[in-house]
């Protein structure tokens, strides 16, 4: 079967990698590197950052059961200030690739875990802080035939449900679709299901895998 859909992740796909702006926040706060990370992967399913990119909590809960987390791991971090650092910055290349694909005929849908907006200051589906940068986000996410957002869904990846809601709303088959991402475990039920899936470890690497999928040039 032949391929007529591309599925990108927003967050380290079409932006830079949230992780990034996280081993900063470590470095200024002196916590051991990739802390967040270790914070996010303990309970992974039912942890608060789980709970929060399903809308089933508020900002303020989760600013409060994330420091508990951190806490529990020996360190103190409260989550309001991982949300102030996540929106990473748009890769332009990656937005070119986007408007190629669509006059080559490529579907292109996006499938993002994101958190609500909320009185600490996210704006959007990029959770950015700023009413520009937010402005910026729409104006990709325009560009995506579906997008499929976790804090509206009410699922998260890597649950199998939420590629398969993608596939449906669209009419394709697994089959057809490539699927990026920049975590390796929300690649993994997008390959069980049948899609070719890319982990993305950066913008030039991600193009040039895509290229050679499709067999076109991209940026």
């Amino acid at each position: 079967m032949s391929i007529t859909t591309v599925i990108f992740d927003f967050g380290g796909v079409i932006t830079a990698s949230p992780f990034e702006a996280f081993n900063r926040l470590e470095a200024e706060r002196g916590l051991p590197h990739d802390f967040v990370r270790r914070v996010n992967a303990a309970n992974p399913d039912d942890n608060a950052w789980a709970k929060f990119e399903r809308a089933e909590i508020d900002a303020a809960t989760f600013d409060t059961l994330f420091a508990d987390e951190a806490r529990a791991l020996g360190h103190e971090l409260r989550g309001e200030a991982v949300l102030a650092v996540i929106a990473g910055a748009v890769r332009p290349d990656m937005v070119t690739a986007l408007d190629t694909l669509k006059a080559t005929g490529f579907r292109i849908g996006c499938i993002t875990n994101n958190v609500p907006g909320s009185k600490m200051g996210i704006k959007g589906a990029g959770m950015t802080r700023s009413e520009q940068a937010a402005q910026e986000v729409a104006r990709i996410m325009a560009r995506f035939e579906h997008v499929i957002e976790s804090s509206k869904a009410g699922v998260r990846k890597p649950d199998p449900a939420i590629y398969l809601m993608m596939c449906e709303t669209l009419g394709v088959a697994p089959a057809e679709c490539v699927y990026l991402d920049d975590l390796g475990i929300n690649c993994k039920p997008a390959a069980a299901l049948g899609m070719h899936a890319i982990k993305v470890t950066s913008g030039e690497q991600a193009l040039a895998d895509l290229s050679a999928v499709l067999g076109i040039a991209l940026p």
